[in-house]
């Protein structure tokens, strides 16, 4: 198993303040996320305060509270963007990046693939060699925007009911 790396989240962003989001900031990160309305309509339930609450608790099978990071950055005090990412998972070397979202008001400026672009050679730089996700299948939003991003489909697809999920990935 892929030993944990020493995170600086500081090393994440050139541009933005970055640090752990806590329960203290479900309101901040529940105003973020209720704006995208575009998101959800593909990634339903719509967002409720109880949910990131969930979402920052839920891990994958084999996972553990020190492999898991959900994170904001911050332009000043204003959370602009937030990530959940999870080392070593689903294979070593791995980092899957399990929720991602910028603030609406400031989408379409760059700031997103900025943010990521910043993100994946620091991932690198602590050995992970692939950088994975999943979209939800029919969401052009999402889809563009990693592939933008370097990302490509695996051809990976689950669950096979609804919602379907698309597996991305990207070698670091």
């Amino acid at each position: 198993m892929m030993k944990m790396p020493k995170i600086e989240l500081n090393k994440l962003s050139g541009d933005y303040s970055v640090r752990k989001l806590a329960k203290d900031d479900i309101g901040m990160i529940y105003d973020l996320c209720r704006k995208n309305e575009i998101f959800y309509r593909f990634h339903p339930p719509f967002v409720t305060k109880e949910s990131i609450g969930e979402d920052m608790e839920a891990l994958p099978p084999g996972r553990s509270r020190e492999d898991k990071f959900y994170i904001g950055f911050f332009d000043w005090d204003k959370l602009i963007a937030v990530m959940d990412f999870i080392f070593g998972y689903p294979q070593e070397n791995v980092v899957y990046i399990g929720f991602f979202m910028v603030e609406s008001a400031v989408s379409g400026r760059g700031i997103g693939t900025s943010i990521i672009q910043g993100c994946l050679p620091y991932f690198a730089s602590l050995g992970c060699h692939v950088a994975r996700l999943a979209v939800d299948e029919g969401n052009p939003q999402s889809s563009a925007f990693w592939r933008k991003n370097g990302f490509a489909g695996t051809g990976e697809r689950f669950p096979q009911g609804k919602p379907v999920y698309l597996v991305m990935e990207r070698r670091l």
